[in-house]
Order: C-alpha cells, then structure tokens, then sequence
C-alpha cells in the first residue's frame, strides 16, 4: 500500500495546505553549525499583534501536533511553530541532544525573523523546549503555556514513581515505535479512550513516514531527557505560567504537575486538570484545551497599559463564536 497511495504523507500535505491557507509560509532557517530549523511563520509579522510560539511533543511533525488551533490564533497572534530538532525537516550534526540546546536555536530562528518578546506554548516534550526558552531568556518571555509537561522530573522517578514505563531505552521504542503493535502500545499509554482499531497497514504507513528518520537521535533527545535529571536543579522561572493536564496522563503522571506548581508558587502557576483525559490533550480535549489558553493569553496582565491596539485585539478572543469551531 505505501509504495502506491500513503495515507499519512497525503495527510501531511492536507496539514501544508491548511497551515498556508490560514496565513503562516513555510521557513527554513540555516543556523551556520551544521543545524537547520524549519519553521512555520506569519507570511506578514504585524507589529500590533502579540506573538504565540507553538512547540509540539515527540512523535509526528509540528503541523500534526498544532494544525486544530493554528486558525484559532492566528488572527490574534503572530504565530510560529518551529519543528523541534529531528522534526519535520530540522536536524543538527551537532551532538548536543539537551533541551537547553533546543531552546537556543529556536531562539536563533525567533532572532533570525526578527521577533523580541513572546508567549511561549509547548506540548509535551516541547514543554520541556519551552520551560529552557523562559529560563535561558527571560526577559523574552511574558507567558508560558505547559501541556502534560513533566519537566519537574527526577531521574528516580522513573523507577521508582508510579510510571508504566521503566527506563529511558523502552520510552524511547514507545515513542518512536517500528512495529504496529508497539504503535497500538503507546496510543494506549498515551489517551485515555485510545483508538478502537487501527489497521496494521495504515501503522505501518505512519511508522514509515513519521518514525524512520533520525531514529537513533530521536532515542538520545529521550534518552538526555531522563538520565541525570534532578528535580533539585530545575530553575524557577519567573513568568506566569498556565500548566493543562489530563488526570489520567500515563506518560508524565499528574503528581508531576502539583510538584511544578509548588515549585513555582500559587500565585505564579496556574494548574487545570482535565478529568478523563490522558496525555494527548491536544487531541482528546482540543476545545478545552483551547478554552484555557484562550482566557490565560487574553488578560490584561500580558498588554501594556499604553497599547490600545493590542488590548483591542485580545479583547475580541473573549467572543463565544470563536469556540464553537
């Protein structure tokens, strides 16, 4: 089947298509050591509009991970959604595989389109990219936005907490699966109503197209993530910050979020659990999800008294009708 017709790569073009028709171009920024990013970016920046920075989890490209929000925000926003390092068509020869290295040449390609100041949202993995970016460059970040984001992971934790998997080497083969049943295994991990059937030739078709390239690096980004982690170490940023978890998150269990919340303080973390919702919040709950950006990104805090324009343009997200979608 894949040598004739693929499923996913057509998928993947209906997600170019949409991205493009909601007003983003496709960019790709050469760094200069041997690191390339791709990026999704406003075909036109406007100076009056904030600016929302998407970052996706492990798994598929940015597009599928972020494609039933993009027109949601982009009317209020300049948006950009970068593929992390190994995605879509990112990649580095460097070794570096911490999410701190993550966070600088997204940073680089922020720089490189001329953009300052920020609000920064990650998904997953990309939560661990955007926690680096607010605490490397504070003074660039007004908001952050966490998705079922462990970052207040021990080391320890993962043999000793209560995590279905084990070890660094077998999150790794859930995550970048090469089988159909490893595939059905990590949907089941990841929702909490996981699809009822998938067929082994569509599996197929996504490990294809989704989970071949950059293998080993992808393992190591994992693999950097766990070893050495101490929850001892993590900064506290300083920018309010919104963290959205499913209840019943089997990858980064929710005590991972009330550690963060302390970590960071009551009155600087905001935490929304969704009750029958596992891990892949962004497909599961995407209405809530979105509901809960919505009423974090558009309150006054983030405006400076004097910008009118920008309080006019925010003020319009509260409308019912943009939720009804």
């Amino acid at each position: 089947m894949a040598s004739c017709f693929s499923y996913v790569s057509s998928r993947n073009k209906c997600y170019q298509y949409s991205f493009s028709r909601a007003g983003l171009r496709s960019s790709t920024s050469d760094l200069g050591d041997g690191t390339v990013v791709h990026c999704w970016v406003p075909q036109t920046h406007i100076d009056t509009k904030p600016t929302l920075l998407l970052l996706h989890g492990l798994g598929a490209n940015a597009m599928w991970q972020w494609d039933r929000f993009i027109d949601r925000f982009i009317s209020r926003f300049n948006v950009y959604v970068p593929d992390l390092i190994f995605f879509g068509e990112s990649y580095t020869t460097r070794s570096d595989r911490s999410e701190s290295f993550q966070a600088s040449c997204v940073m680089k390609v922020m720089d490189g389109h001329g953009v300052r100041t920020m609000t920064v949202a990650g998904l997953s993995y990309g939560g661990f990219v955007a926690y680096s970016i607010a605490a490397q460059f504070k003074e660039r970040v007004d908001r952050v936005v966490l998705i079922c984001a462990g970052v207040a992971l021990d080391e320890k934790d993962v043999e000793e907490g209560p995590f279905k998997v084990k070890s660094p080497e077998e999150a790794a083969m859930l995550l970048f699966p090469q089988s159909p049943t490893l595939l059905r295994r990590l949907l089941k991990l990841a929702f909490y109503k996981p699809p009822i059937w998938i067929p082994s030739c569509i599996a197929m078709d996504y490990i294809h197209v989704m989970c071949r390239d950059y293998l080993q690096e992808k393992k190591e980004l994992v693999e950097a993530l766990h070893i050495g982690r101490r929850f001892a170490n993590l900064p506290k940023i300083t920018q309010p910050t919104l963290m959205i978890w499913g209840e019943e998150d089997q990858v980064f269990p929710v005590e991972l979020a009330h550690r963060l919340k302390s970590h960071l303080g009551e009155n600087r973390a905001q935490l929304v659990l969704l009750k029958k919702t596992g891990h892949a919040i962004n497909e599961e709950k995407p209405k809530e999800m979105y509901k809960h950006m919505k009423s974090f990104l558009c309150t006054d805090a983030m405006i400076p008294p004097n910008d009118n324009a920008k309080r006019l343009i925010l003020a319009s997200l509260i409308s019912p009708n943009q939720i009804n979608k």
